[in-house]
C-alpha cells in the first residue's frame, strides 16, 4: 500500500512517517513537505520506502508532485497552523493554510488518480466545530473554520467517491528535550480538566490504523484516538 503524509516535517508527520515506514502493510511513503525529509534514524532499512516530495506552496501542485501522488491508497493530512501560532498571524492567511491548501492538496491527489478505495484523514483538533450556528467558547472563529474545513473535505470526498474522516486529537506530546515546554503545557492543561494530551506515538498508531483497516467514523475524537492506539500498540506487544 501507498500512504501520502502532508505536512511530513512537522511534529506529528514525522512520527507517522517514521511508523509509516516499519509498518508491514505499507511498500511506499511519500513525505510532502516544503522541504526535503529524511527517514528518522531509527527507520532501518524500511528508508528505502520513502519519497520526499517538496512543494514550494500546499496550494499548487505541478505535474511531477501529481505524478508522485498516483496510485496512493490514502493520505494524512497534518498541514495546518495552531491555534496558539495563529493568535499572532492574520486570520486570512490562517485560513488559507488550514483550509484552502487542504482543499487544494485532496484535489490534486483525487486528480492523479488514487486507488480504490482511496481514504483521506484529516487532522483537525478537539475544538474544531462543524454546526456553523454553534459559537464555540474556544477561538470561535477558529474553532468553526477548522469545523468548516472538516466539512469541506467530507463534502469533496462524497461527491468523488473517497472515504474521509478527521481526527480530533487535544494537546499532543512527545519524547525528547525538545518537547519539554509542550509536555509540560500539556500536563498543565490535563490537570486544569481543560483539554486532554496524548503522546503523540499513540495518536499516530491510530491514525495510521485507520486508513490502512478503513474509518470508524467520520469523526474520531481523543478518546477513540487514545483506545484504538492502545489496542494497536498491545498487538504488537
Amino acid at each position: 500500500m501507498k500512504i501520502i503524509i502532508a505536512g511530513a516535517s512537522g511534529f506529528v508527520a514525522t512520527e507517522l512517517v517514521r511508523q509509516s515506514l516499519s509498518h508491514p502493510k505499507l511498500t511506499s511513503v511519500v513525505a510532502l513537505a516544503r522541504k526535503p525529509v529524511a527517514a528518522p534514524p531509527n527507520a532501518g532499512a524500511d528508508a528505502s520506502k520513502l519519497t520526499s516530495i517538496v512543494v514550494k506552496d500546499y496550494e499548487h501542485y505541478p505535474d511531477d508532485v501529481k505524478a508522485a501522488f498516483a496510485g496512493a491508497d490514502a493520505c494524512i493530512w497534518t498541514v495546518a497552523i495552531t491555534p496558539s501560532k495563529s493568535a499572532s498571524m492574520p486570520f486570512d492567511e490562517v485560513k488559507r493554510v488550514c483550509q484552502d491548501c487542504t482543499m487544494a492538496g485532496l484535489g490534486a491527489i483525487h486528480a492523479a488518480g488514487p486507488a480504490t478505495p482511496f481514504r483521506f484523514l484529516y487532522v483537525s483538533g478537539i475544538a474544531a466545530e462543524r454546526d456553523q450556528a454553534k459559537t464555540p467558547s474556544f477561538r470561535p472563529e477558529y474553532s468553526l473554520m477548522r469545523g468548516e474545513t472538516e466539512n469541506k473535505v467530507l463534502a469533496f470526498a462524497a461527491a468523488h467517491g473517497i472515504e474521509a474522516a478527521a481526527a480530533k486529537p487535544g494537546l499532543i506530546t512527545g519524547p525528547g528535550v525538545g518537547n519539554i515546554v509542550r509536555n509540560a503545557l500539556a500536563g498543565a492543561a490535563r490537570l486544569a480538566g481543560v483539554v486532554p494530551s496524548a503522546d503523540v506515538r499513540l495518536l499516530s498508531a491510530a491514525m495510521l490504523d485507520q486508513v490502512l483497516n478503513g474509518f470508524e467514523t467520520d469523526e474520531i475524537m481523543h478518546a477513540d484516538l487514545i483506545r484504538i492506539g492502545e489496542g494497536v500498540q498491545a498487538e504488537q506487544k
